[in-house]
């Protein structure tokens, strides 16, 4: 049967195999940035009330993702605790950004795929290389490939070179560099954007060594990255400074924008942030001028125009369709010649009256006739 059934549909396999190394080809002659997919891995690494702002500021990135095209299907959510449960918020099942309760960034299609204790540093090294446990759904895992712009958004207390996770545990700047080497080296990314809001935030990309990789920080190496906005209703700051910005920012892209990465670099200046964010493009190929905020904040197929011609059917030599017409005949052949299954046995009316007949003999010879009517 399986012999069968691969025969049967080798045709359109090799149809499918033919159309995808064609794509693979020529897919850099209609995409500049080299891309053909977006994911997005967000991840705030905080426990406790205290640090709402947090959870805040992870929400603000992923509604905006969200909202300029990346699905939730590929997007990886983090959150190290719920917030918009717990018992201290005045209003359940919301999280807010700005005073004043205006915009509530938890809303009502929020999918968090890791909460809680499982957001541990071995789960996000995990994530990011890929080596996950068989078991594990396709909502948890980062299925990305060489043809992947993927945004890493991190948000927490740090120190010179650390982040901390629950308060508990801590990853280095070098576990992130090698981290990103790994998924380099295994093909799963075509260009990597790096955002971090945490204290001295800048020390995390000082390791970094892998190609076409960009970075950004809130804060440079000695300083802090600040808290904004308290809610006296709510009791604590609302966001960080530096993602407060960076929403504000990001709600005037729409998918169409022709922002780019220039302009994000302008975002937050020590004027109003108070430490001095910083970034990195040594390691990226491309101009970031010419690199568009909807390149890794959105997911937007794009259409260009080109006036060379290219030659759809030279390289599909091989008729497919008499291909097909023969693996059919083939497949229906086999099948007529098969042996036709063979019917279940019953046993024959007869057999069972004459059974009944037995059973009342013996009933009869042992009881009586007075004793008939305990039967019906």
């Amino acid at each position: 049967m399986y012999s069968l059934s691969l025969h049967f549909f080798y045709p359109w396999i090799y149809l499918k195999k033919r159309i995808f190394t064609f794509c693979t080809i020529e897919t850099g002659q209609f995409f500049s940035s080299g891309h053909t997919n977006n994911w997005a891995v967000l991840v705030c690494t905080s426990r406790f009330w205290f640090n709402y702002r947090h959870v805040a500021n992870t929400l603000s990135v992923y509604r905006s993702v969200k909202r300029l095209g990346i699905p939730d299907s590929h997007i990886v959510l983090m959150l190290a605790d719920d917030m918009a449960c717990n018992y201290r918020n005045p209003k359940p099942a919301t999280v807010f950004s700005h005073k004043n309760m205006e915009l509530n960034v938890y809303g009502d299609d929020v999918e968090v795929d890791y909460r809680g204790y499982e957001v541990t540093v071995e789960n996000f090294l995990r994530v990011l290389t890929g080596r996950l446990p068989p078991s594990t759904p396709r909502s948890k895992r980062l299925l990305s490939d060489d043809r992947s712009n993927i945004l890493i958004y991190l948000t927490g207390h740090g120190g010179n070179g650390f982040l901390k996770f629950q308060d508990s545990e801590e990853i280095s700047n070098m576990e992130l560099a090698d981290a990103f080497e790994q998924m380099w080296q295994k093909r799963r990314y075509n260009e990597l954007l790096f955002i971090i809001d945490t204290c001295q935030g800048a020390s995390m990309y000082e390791r970094f060594y892998s190609p076409n990789l960009m970075a950004l920080a809130s804060s440079q190496v000695g300083e802090d990255s600040l808290s904004h906005q308290p809610d006296l209703a709510i009791g604590v700051h609302l966001m960080d400074k530096y993602t407060f910005y960076l929403l504000e920012f990001l709600e005037e892209v729409h998918p169409a924008s022709q922002a780019n990465m220039n302009d994000l670099f302008k975002v937050c200046p020590q004027s109003q942030c108070v430490s001095t964010p910083g970034h990195r493009t040594d390691l990226f190929q491309r101009n970031p001028g010419s690199v568009l905020i909807t390149d890794f904040f959105g997911s937007v197929r794009k259409v260009e125009i080109t006036k060379d011609t290219i030659n759809l059917t030279s390289s599909v030599k091989p008729p497919i369709q008499s291909i097909a017409e023969h693996h059919v005949l083939q497949f229906v052949a086999d099948v007529s010649s098969q042996n036709p299954k063979q019917k279940d046995w019953h046993p024959p009316d007869g057999f069972i009256l004459g059974l009944w007949t037995l059973i009342l003999l013996v009933f009869f010879q042992t009881y009586g006739i007075k004793h008939l009517k305990h039967i019906f």
